[in-house]
């Protein structure tokens, strides 16, 4: 199944339904005064965040949610029935905004659900954009055709597509590394970057944002490029180039450098290419982090690495979940608000 991530939906709450404005009339009650009942209420469209969900394909096939209308009250005291409540389901990570405005009306990372509530009233209507953001410990990053694809099948279960040119991945693809029987991380593969994602180019700044939920993030660069005129620093600089302009937050993330494709050079050449690449990057980025030199086609080099993030992410504290005012004002001065 594909990895729908966007959807947008149409969602209005049930409308209430009308009071009775009735008296009581009865033999000998001359002045009974007034017996009308109050009218239902609306129903409400409720989301719910689901931890079994991981794609929002549902909603790029029903698209439309309404609530049903409360009923008119009635004489005689008689109260109108509430119309049916809505419950939607979706993925844990989802984001829900106003297509139209743009606000950030919930974020289901934090079990936070928009209640739609009438008075009587029309039902309160809203265009919802539905923004998937992968979940995961560790997002790979690198230019088409790195080897993310590649990586994350000789780690993990997942299987996606592998072939020998660009934008081969269309869509994140999530998968569980395991360490053993007991300890596990969830590994994400992102489209390839180009230069100029964060304006939009290529596949663009879709599918950075996948990246802003991880702890590590693995820069996969190919050391023997099939392209003559490729130059593995020059594509390496630009690719943190594109997270710094997409989100200096992003770029602050711990970055681990991943040399893949060490298979493609001969033996006896291998280890001065990794010294010189290092050499003019460390020089051209000041990066100083780890470093794993790997082939990830045979799985070489690769169980140190996993080793090694699991090891740094039993180190790093677990991600605070924000309580409701930090997530307001957060929202406020939101970018995307």
């Amino acid at each position: 199944m594909k990895f729908i991530d966007e959807a947008k939906i149409y969602v209005k709450a049930g409308d209430g339904g009308n009071g009775a404005a009735t008296f009581r009339r009865e033999k000998y009650i001359p002045m009974g005064g007034p017996n009308g009942g109050d009218g239902g209420r609306g129903g409400s469209i409720y989301v719910v965040a689901d931890c079994n969900i991981n794609t929002l394909v549902d909603y790029r096939y029903t698209r439309k949610f309404i609530g049903k209308r409360g009923e008119n009250g009635g004489g005689a005291d008689c109260y109108g029935a509430g119309g049916d409540d809505i419950i939607l389901r979706m993925p844990v990570g989802t984001v829900i905004s106003d297509l139209n405005t743009g606000e950030i009306l919930a974020d289901l990372e934090t079990n936070r659900a928009p209640r739609q509530k009438t008075n009587g009233d029309q039902g309160e209507e809203h265009e919802l954009t539905l923004e998937l953001r992968v979940l995961a410990d560790v997002g790979l990053l690198g230019l088409p055709n790195a080897g993310k694809s590649t990586l994350i099948r000789a780690v993990s279960s997942a299987r996606p597509k592998v072939a020998d040119y660009p934008f081969t991945t269309l869509h994140p693809n999530l998968g569980v590394v395991r360490v053993d029987a007991e300890k596990s991380f969830v590994m994400a593969d992102v489209p390839g970057l180009i230069e100029g994602a964060a304006d939009g180019a290529g596949l663009g700044i879709r599918f950075l944002k996948h990246l802003q939920r991880t702890r590590i993030l693995l820069h996969l660069v190919d050391l023997a490029p099939i392209d003559p005129d490729a130059d593995p620093v020059r594509d390496a600089k630009a690719i943190v180039g594109e997270l710094l302009k997409h989100d200096p937050a992003l770029a602050d993330k711990p970055r681990w450098l991943v040399l893949n494709k060490l298979d493609l050079i001969p033996e006896e050449d291998r280890e001065k290419t990794v010294k010189d690449f290092l050499k003019a990057y460390k020089k051209a980025t000041k990066y100083d982090g780890p470093v794993f030199p790997i082939t990830a086609i045979n799985g070489e080099g690769t169980k140190p690495l996993i080793y090694a993030i699991h090891e740094a992410l039993e180190q790093m504290a677990k991600p605070e979940i924000p309580d409701d005012d930090e997530l307001e004002s957060d929202e406020e001065n939101s970018p995307e608000a």
